[in-house]
């Protein structure tokens, strides 16, 4: 069983920064990619920003020269550095998670989100 926790989320205002980070757990084989997404009130879960196994990255067009997602995989964690913040971007992130696991084999994870205030 993997389990995912989020943590680094609270209130800031405008311009402000955040650090997010996302602890993985359990009897992992290997992690392949890790992301960050978020959700507002009635509307999709939309990807903010996603890195694989060979470091490569992907951002949301809102974020792309703000946020900053990186990763170590000798701690299975995964982080979103969060720059310029806006009060758009005030919602609940979730962390994930695929790869390789024992005894369950490939995996796909959820944490349970943290939440990220900015204010005007």
């Amino acid at each position: 069983q993997v389990q995912l926790v989020e943590s680094g989320g609270g209130l800031v205002q405008a311009g402000g920064s955040l650090r997010l980070s996302c602890a993985a757990s359990g009897s992992i084989f290997s992690i392949n990619a890790m992301g960050w997404y978020r959700q507002a009130p009635g509307k999709q879960r939309e990807l903010v920003a996603a890195i694989n196994s060979g470091g490569s990255t992907n951002y949301a067009d809102s974020v792309k020269g703000r946020f900053t997602i990186s990763r170590d995989n000798a701690k299975n964690t995964v982080y979103l550095q969060m720059n310029s913040l806006k009060p758009e971007d005030t919602t609940v992130y979730y962390c994930k998670g695929e790869g390789s696991s024992w005894p369950q084999g490939d995996f796909e994870a959820w944490g349970q989100g943290t939440l990220v205030t900015v204010s005007s």
